[in-house]
C-alpha cells in the first residue's frame, strides 16, 4: 500500500472568514478615537505640567527677589563703608534720598542725644516701617564718628530708618552697666515709634551689652534681632587676653595674637584711680584720656604737668607689654570680676530667644574672634541665625588684605541675611 508523507497527512489550517468592510471601518475609527483621546490627554498634561512649573519659577522668583535684593543692598553698604566705588549695577539699590536729624531721645533714665536717618519718602511711624539702632563702639567720637555715620547714611539710602544713640560711657571709653540700660531704653523708644520690635546692631563692646539688654525681660519685646560685630563674650577672659595675647577657644585650642595698645589702655585708664597714687590719679588720667582721644596737642600739655615720677608713671601704664601693668590689670580683674561678668553675655545667651547674627574679624586684636566662638556655642541653635568670622575685617574695619573672592562673598551673603532680617517681621533668617 502505497504511505503518504507525514507532512501530508496534516489537514490544512482553516481559513479565517474576512470581515466585512463595514466593520474594519468601525473599529479603525475606534481605534482612531481613543488615539486622539490620548493625545488630547497627553497635550492637556503637559500643558498642565508646564503652566505648573511656570508658576513654580514665578513664584520663586517672587519670594526670592527680597532675598537677591538684599545681596545687592549688601554689595552696594559694603563698597560704600569700606570707601570703595559702587558698581553701577547695584547703585540703584542704595540711591534713596534720605535726611538726617539730630534729636532728644526722652527715657526713664534720662535723655539721650541721638541721630536718625530716614528715607525721605517714608513716615518714621509707618508700621510696617524696617527699622534699625546701630549703637556705636568704645571710641570718644560716639556718634558722629566716620565709619558708624556712613555706614547708617547707607542703610537709610534702602529704605531702612537708622537710630543711632550716644552712650557718653562707651564715648569715654568705659564699659559700664549704665551703657546697658541706655542701649534697653532706646531700642524701646524706637519700637513704640515705629510700630513694632527693631533691630539692634552693637559694634564693639556695645555688641555684647545689646545681648546682655535683649536677654532682659524688661526690654526683650523691643528688640527683633541682635546683630554683634567684634563683641566679648566673657570681659574677663578679654582682659586675660590683653595680659597674655592668647584667648582659648570652645574647642580647647588657643588663639595667639597680640593685644592692641588700645585694649589694655582702655583697662588702665577704667582702673587708674587703683594703680597710681591717689595725689597723681587726676594728671594721669588727663594724659590717658588725650592719648586715647588721639588728640596729640592735649597729651602734650597733659604730659607738660608731670613732674619726673608721674612722666615714669605715665609711660609705663601705656606700656600694654610692661611686666608691672600687666600685673595690675590682672589685680584689677580679679578685684572687679563680679563688675566684669556683669558686662559679659556669656551667662545669659543660653536661655535667649531673640534671633541672634554674630560677625567677627578673623584678626581682630582688641576683641579677639574666640569670643565670636565662644557666644556662638553658648546660643541654642534656633537663636543663632548665623555667626562668620571673617579675613575680610579687623575689628569693625574693612581693611582685610589678599582676601580671595570666597571670603569676600561668604561676607556679602552674611550681610544680606542682616539686611533680610531688618525687612522680615521676625528678624530670623529666610528659608531659602
Amino acid at each position: 500500500m502505497y504511505h503518504f508523507p507525514e507532512a501530508m497527512s496534516r489537514r490544512p489550517k482553516p481559513i479565517a472568514p474576512r470581515r466585512p468592510a463595514l466593520t474594519r471601518l468601525a473599529e479603525n475609527l475606534r481605534r482612531s478615537r481613543a488615539l486622539v483621546d490620548r493625545t488630547r490627554h497627553h497635550v492637556r498634561d503637559r500643558i498642565l505640567f508646564y503652566s505648573l512649573l511656570t508658576a513654580g519659577v514665578v513664584v520663586f522668583v517672587v519670594a526670592g527677589w527680597p532675598f537677591l535684593r538684599a545681596h545687592l543692598q549688601a554689595i552696594a553698604i559694603l563698597q560704600q563703608v569700606s570707601g570703595k566705588p559702587v558698581p553701577a549695577i547695584v547703585g540703584s539699590f542704595v540711591a534713596t534720598p534720605i535726611t538726617t536729624e539730630d534729636i532728644t531721645l526722652h527715657v526713664e533714665s534720662g535723655d539721650v542725644r541721638a541721630r536718625v536717618y530716614l528715607p525721605e519718602e517714608k513716615d518714621m511711624r509707618h508700621p510696617r516701617a524696617p527699622a534699625l539702632v546701630v549703637f556705636h563702639g568704645v571710641h570718644h567720637l560716639g556718634i558722629d564718628e566716620p565709619r558708624l555715620t556712613s555706614f547708617a547714611a547707607a542703610m537709610a539710602s534702602c529704605g531702612i530708618r537708622v537710630l543711632t544713640p550716644e552712650l557718653p560711657d562707651i564715648m569715654d571709653y568705659h564699659v559700664g552697666a549704665a551703657s546697658i540700660t541706655t542701649i534697653g531704653e532706646s531700642t524701646q523708644w524706637f519700637a513704640k515709634r515705629t510700630g513694632g520690635p527693631v533691630g539692634v546692631m552693637g559694634l564693639s563692646f556695645s555688641g555684647g551689652l545689646a545681648l546682655i539688654a535683649a536677654a532682659d525681660p524688661l526690654y526683650h519685646p523691643a528688640f527683633k534681632f541682635v546683630f554683634a560685630v567684634g563683641s566679648q563674650d566673657s570681659m574677663g577672659r578679654v582682659v586675660q587676653y590683653y595680659r597674655s595675647g592668647a584667648d582659648e577657644r570652645p574647642d580647647g585650642t588657643t588663639e595667639l595674637l597680640p593685644a592692641h595698645e588700645y585694649g589694655p589702655l582702655v583697662i588702665v585708664y577704667e582702673y587708674v584711680e587703683e594703680f597710681v597714687p591717689r595725689p597723681d590719679v587726676a594728671v594721669i588720667r588727663a594724659v590717658l584720656r588725650a592719648h586715647l582721644y588721639e588728640d596729640k596737642a592735649a597729651e602734650a600739655e597733659a604730659e607738660s604737668k608731670l613732674n619726673d615720677a608721674q612722666q615714669a608713671e605715665a609711660k609705663e601704664l601705656m606700656d600694654g607689654y610692661s611686666p608691672k601693668t600687666r600685673a595690675m590689670i590682672a589685680a584689677a580683674s580679679l578685684k572687679h570680676t563680679r563688675d566684669m561678668d556683669a558686662l559679659s553675655p556669656g551667662g545669659s545667651l543660653a536661655k535667649l530667644t531673640t534671633p541672634v547674627y554674630l560677625l567677627h574679624g578673623e584678626a581682630d586684636n582688641i576683641i579677639p574672634s574666640a569670643e565670636t566662638l565662644w557666644m556662638a556655642s553658648q546660643l541654642p541653635s534656633e537663636t543663632l541665625q548665623a555667626m562668620l568670622v571673617s579675613p575680610v575685617i579687623s575689628h569693625i574695619d574693612m581693611d582685610g588684605k589678599g582676601v580671595s573672592m570666597m571670603d569676600q562673598w561668604r561676607l556679602i551673603h552674611f550681610f544680606a541675611l542682616v539686611m533680610h532680617a531688618v525687612e522680615t517681621p521676625t528678624g530670623r533668617k529666610p528659608w531659602l
